[in-house]
């Protein structure tokens, strides 16, 4: 199993949510807590999107940026940092995470399921547009129970797909219905319905990001969820020991804000 994570809430940097927390998500990725049989570690590649900060006024960067390294974006769609090695040994990371500021995250390590490839281009988060999408879980007897499904996409969506995995076939259901304007906690809970009948047991928590809310799923696996009132955070496991930190019970799909967290079930999941 992969481990995931969503914020949003007042713009932090980075690094307060990939390095700075006892049980932060580089700590997960080689000490994970709950990988329920899905692997020991998760070190076939990672992650981060974020969506920029409102810039400064005065140097026109987004805030925490150092000049000549970060280029505001005005369409508000996000940045992408992916990897196809392990999170703790890329070299990078440390001081981009510590210069970028953001308000709306979403990352991820991977563990890939055998046979399926480990490349930067099969790791999370996906992305088109605003959205970035991430999956923790694994589709059992990939690829034969998804064909049916498949089938029912746009070809030229099935020649793009960022790599031949579940996840990344997953997203392109999402993200299909989502393209034809289905509400985006629709668009997941009918992908998540209709993959978990076709391939009864797959293990299916998703999270989907505009960078405005979070829809995440739980199915088959653990997801955390921590609202403060004017800040939200997903993750497959809690980042500390803070209390506030509250399960998502097997079978539910959650729509965030930083305002407030909703949560219903999932139907046949």
């Amino acid at each position: 199993m992969c481990r995931h994570l969503a914020y949003l809430g007042a713009p932090v940097p980075l690094r307060a949510l990939l390095y700075d927390p006892p049980h932060s998500l580089v700590r997960q990725s080689w000490a994970p807590r709950d990988m329920r049989a899905g692997g020991t570690i998760n070190a076939d590649g990672f992650g981060v999107g974020w969506y920029p900060a409102a810039p400064d006024p005065a140097s026109g960067l987004p805030p925490g940026s150092i000049p000549g390294t970060a280029t505001p974006r005005e369409d508000g769609e996000p940045l992408r940092y992916r990897r196809g090695t392990p999170i703790w040994g890329d070299t990078a990371l440390p001081q981009l995470a510590a210069v970028t500021t953001s308000g709306a995250v979403l990352a991820a390590v991977r563990s890939a399921t055998v046979g399926m490839p480990v490349s930067e281009t099969a790791a999370a988060p996906f992305a088109e547009g605003r959205w970035l999408f991430s999956h923790n879980g694994v589709v059992p007897g990939w690829p034969d129970p998804l064909v049916p499904l498949a089938a029912g996409l746009p070809v030229r969506d099935l020649l793009t797909l960022d790599a031949p995995t579940d996840s990344a076939l997953l997203w392109a259901l999402v993200r299909h219905r989502l393209r034809t304007g289905t509400d985006p906690a629709d668009a997941v809970g009918q992908t998540v319905t209709e993959v978990a009948k076709a391939a009864p047991g797959a293990r299916l928590n998703l999270l989907l990001t505009d960078g405005r809310s979070v829809v995440a799923t739980a199915v088959g696996h653990a997801l955390s969820v921590r609202d403060t009132g004017d800040a939200v955070l997903l993750a497959s496991e809690p980042l500390d020991d803070d209390p506030g930190w509250r399960a998502v019970p097997d079978g539910q799909l959650v729509v965030a804000t930083p305002a407030g967290v909703r949560t219903r079930a999932l139907a046949g999941a």
